[in-house]
């Protein structure tokens, strides 16, 4: 079949390629539709690993995603030829303690798309278990149902957190992630939430595109501190999501929250990252992290169909599916202006 495939660092092509892909009885096969490009996906084509996972023959992109099944397997019972789905793209080893417990995102197995060496969904057909494919409510169209994907990130961010209805939140870093966490802040209970960061193309965009109550702020030229004082009539925020990776970030989000607040790691930083332990003991502070998600798709998708969680604007830029290398290459610049690219795979 055809498929996007990462021969080396900054070397796509877009060809044939033969894999594996036997339908199981609990299998169905896919066609994706649209599939987004992550900044996972981005950073594996211009540098060929991510920590240790490293890519080491050709491998096909992609993990977010939506399709339409065009066939199923035997046993297959809640879906049919037709159905319009998006996929969750970790497949987590069955019966492995993770899963047991329920945190089946944690199985150090988890076989994930596009992570080496396993394949991604950037290709002109998949088999995925049925138990990780999700059918599309009628009002919920493909490009919404590859954002399933992310905004995974951000609702699971939120109940991470634990939103008290009322809550003010502080989210750190405008990019993908920080947004659909602050829009999944909002859908939780959150009364307001505040988004800090120094791209001014990002904070531009959260303020003339979206409807909803965020204060975006431009720390590098606003002072941040006074803002949250005015927000919270000084009290400081109930949460801080850390969706920046910054290790500066890090060390001095203590000092924007209330006593008794919650801290939720969203962001990876390429280095270990101080906290002031004591500031946080304290201010009897918590901490939760976050990795991935877990038992979230179908909240995700209900969100989206009840209209809670607007997410169509974060498609900021489209490419046809023939043109994948030019929109990989695209996004590899870093526009300030990008928020989510897609790629139409009905054109691939």
């Amino acid at each position: 079949m055809k498929a996007l495939v990462l021969e080396e660092p900054r070397d796509l092509s877009l060809r044939e390629i033969i894999i594996n892909q036997d339908l199981g009885p609990n299998d169905v096969r896919i066609a994706p539709r649209r599939v987004g490009i992550c900044g996972s996906d981005v950073h594996y084509y211009e540098h060929g690993a991510i920590g240790q996972f490293v890519v080491k023959e050709p491998m096909i992109l992609g993990h977010e995603a939506s399709g339409e099944i065009t066939e199923i397997g035997s046993a297959v019972k809640s879906l049919k030829v037709g159905d319009r789905v998006c996929m969750e793209p970790g497949i987590p080893r069955q019966w492995s303690p993770a899963v047991l417990a329920g945190n089946y995102n944690l199985d150090p197995d988890v076989r994930f798309w596009a992570t080496p060496p396993v394949h991604g969904c950037t290709c002109e057909s998949v088999v995925h278990p049925e138990s990780l494919t999700f059918r599309l409510p009628d009002n919920v169209s493909y490009e919404e149902g590859a954002l399933v994907e992310p905004l995974a990130v951000g609702v699971f961010s939120a109940k991470r957190a634990q939103v008290v209805p009322g809550d003010i939140a502080l989210v750190f870093g405008a990019g993908t992630i920080g947004i659909v966490t602050a829009l999944a802040a909002l859908a939780a209970g959150c009364s307001q939430v505040i988004v800090a960061d120094i791209k001014r193309a990002k904070l531009d965009f959260i303020r003339n595109q979206l409807d909803v109550p965020i204060v975006p702020v431009n720390s590098a030229e606003e002072d941040l501190a006074a803002e949250v004082d005015r927000v919270t009539s000084g009290k400081g925020v109930n949460l801080v999501f850390e969706a920046s990776g910054s290790e500066k970030v890090i060390a001095g989000m203590i000092s924007y929250l209330a006593p008794a607040g919650r801290v939720v790691l969203v962001g990876m930083p390429q280095k270990p990252a101080p906290i002031d332990i004591v500031s946080a003991q304290v201010k009897g502070i918590d901490f939760v992290t976050v990795f991935r998600y877990a038992n979230i798709y179908d909240r995700v998708i209900k969100y989206i169909a009840s209209g809670q969680l607007t997410v169509a604007p974060l498609v900021t830029h489209r490419f046809d599916g023939f043109r994948a290398v030019s929109a990989y290459e695209f996004a590899a610049t870093y526009p300030d202006d990008a928020v989510k690219i897609m790629l139409d795979m009905e054109t691939f």
